[in-house]
């Protein structure tokens, strides 16, 4: 039997983005890599991720994505433990900083948030760009891959939950 994944979302910013939308992404590449648990993501703002890059990455800025595996979150790890269950683990992402990089890129939100998420994803199966240059093209193949897959089952979602786009 099959074990279900369960995705629990929370989003701390203002912006009201759409579970479903964030859902499907996650979907595809859990499905893709055959990875089963738990995984949390976390939209948060600027301020928040650069205290968190700066204590997890000693780097005093803001980043789009941090990735905790589940073995490694003090948080998640001990729950784990307890239940016996296994829990991918956490990524947080910072919706204003991926607002940027997809007006830097010159490419939609809806497509750029995605992006960004699978990366994150992979982050927590495994996947590391900073290893090599050889985990680094694998890395961005799978994340090409994806983002394809995602932009098939994904067209129709809206990602925002109502007009008010902020």
């Amino acid at each position: 039997m099959r074990r279900m994944r369960e995705i629990a979302i929370k989003n701390l910013t203002r912006t009201k983005i759409s579970f479903d939308f964030l859902k499907k992404a996650v979907e595809a590449v859990l499905e893709g890599e055959g990875a089963e648990g738990a995984l949390s993501l976390v939209l948060v703002g600027p301020g928040r991720m650069k205290k968190l890059n700066k204590r997890y990455r000693q780097k005093n800025r803001v980043t789009d994505v941090l990735s905790f595996p589940g073995s490694q979150v003090p948080w998640v790890k001990d729950s784990l433990e307890a239940n016996g269950e296994k829990d991918l683990g956490e990524v947080i992402i910072c919706l204003r900083e991926v607002k940027k990089n997809a007006k830097r890129f010159g490419v939609p939100l809806e497509q750029e948030l995605p992006r960004v998420l699978i990366h994150g994803i992979l982050h927590l199966i495994g996947y590391d760009h900073e290893s090599s240059e050889k985990e680094a093209q694998k890395m961005e193949k799978k994340e090409e891959e994806y983002s394809r897959r995602f932009q098939m089952v994904g067209n129709g979602l809206k990602l925002f939950e109502n007009k008010n786009k902020k």
